[in-house]
């Protein structure tokens, strides 16, 4: 008989609660997501989730050691031979709940990354959408379904290709760049504040297109307001940066969309009480191919895809 395996919440693992299991199809990011979330106190090793994994999971797939990466003021990295000593480690609190997330997140994404390759063919793509359809709260229309005010969808974001038309350094802090962006608005161009400066040239960005979420309310950033935000794709590291790259022939205003939410039409401004986009933006990725994707599904324009030339593996922010 089966083992009943903890959730990673901490309680039974639940096909209604969503946190509480890992799919096969998850993605890297809603992987990052759940572990985050999930229940792994310190010491603790009773309905532990994240414990529950490696026992019945990871372990038993395993032909070398369980390794567990930590800095070297922290300790460096440690190896375990069995599920019992790492166990014990853990309960002794020589295993921070933080290190062995991290390593289950990187065993996990090594898992399932073929799994995941596999239904990116198109046949089993349709096959999953057909199974598994995306679930519409009752009564909502399919106006609500595309942006309504309580769907959380990515159709809600305002995302549109723009042209960088000017660049200097921000004049009160170093790391930021103050850009003047064509976004094809009948307005004019607006001010785009960007974290840029050390991470990506000046004369790199001056003239390029790239993708601009264009709906958030706008902030002030050392006395100047910033109308939009710079799509970017960035290792956890902060090592590698890139801003995402549009289809050839791309021009300002072009819209950009999540494949199989063409219909939905962007909040005029998302609500910053609601946290819309800190919702959606942990599924926003660069796959293994660097192709831009939230929850497996391409981000798009009218001519293609968005994409990166380096970066992959990585979330967009």
């Amino acid at each position: 008989m089966n083992p009943m395996v903890p959730g990673l919440t901490g309680a039974k693992m639940s096909s209604s609660e969503e946190d509480s299991k890992i799919d096969l199809l998850d993605s890297p990011a809603q992987i990052k997501k759940k572990l985050k979330k999930a229940f792994c106190e310190p010491g603790n090793i009773t309905d532990n989730g994240i414990l529950s994994f490696c026992k019945h999971v990871l372990f038993p797939l395993r032909t070398s050691a369980f390794e567990v990466k930590r800095p070297a003021e922290h300790g460096g990295d440690s190896q375990y031979h069995t599920y019992e000593q790492l166990e014990s480690a853990f309960a002794k609190e020589e295993v921070h709940p933080g290190d062995l997330k991290n390593s289950v997140e990187i065993y996990l994404n090594a898992l399932l990354e073929p799994i995941r390759q596999e239904f990116e063919k198109p046949e089993l793509k349709k096959l999953t959408s057909q199974a598994y359809p995306v679930q519409k709260k009752k009564g909502a229309t399919p106006q609500a379904t595309g942006g309504g005010e309580d769907e959380l969808v990515p159709s809600r974001l305002d995302l549109r290709v723009g042209k960088i038309t000017s660049i200097k350094q921000h004049p009160e802090a170093d790391s930021l760049f103050v850009e003047t962006v064509d976004l094809g608005e009948d307005s004019g161009p607006r001010t785009v504040i960007s974290g840029l400066n050390g991470l990506v040239p000046l004369e790199r960005l001056d003239q390029s297109l790239g993708l601009f979420l264009c709906n958030l309310k706008p902030v002030k950033m050392r006395g100047i307001e910033s109308q939009a935000m710079l799509m970017c794709a960035s290792t956890e590291d902060h090592s590698q940066v890139e801003p995402l790259s549009v289809p050839e022939g791309s021009a300002p205003g072009d819209r950009v969309f999540v494949e199989g939410y063409e219909q939905g039409k962007p909040d005029e401004r998302l609500n910053p009480k609601k946290k819309i986009w800190e919702k959606l933006q942990p599924d926003l990725v660069v796959n293994d191919s660097h192709e831009a994707q939230w929850q497996g599904n391409a981000l798009m324009s009218k001519l293609g895809k968005i994409f990166t030339k380096t970066v992959k593996n990585s979330p967009i922010k």
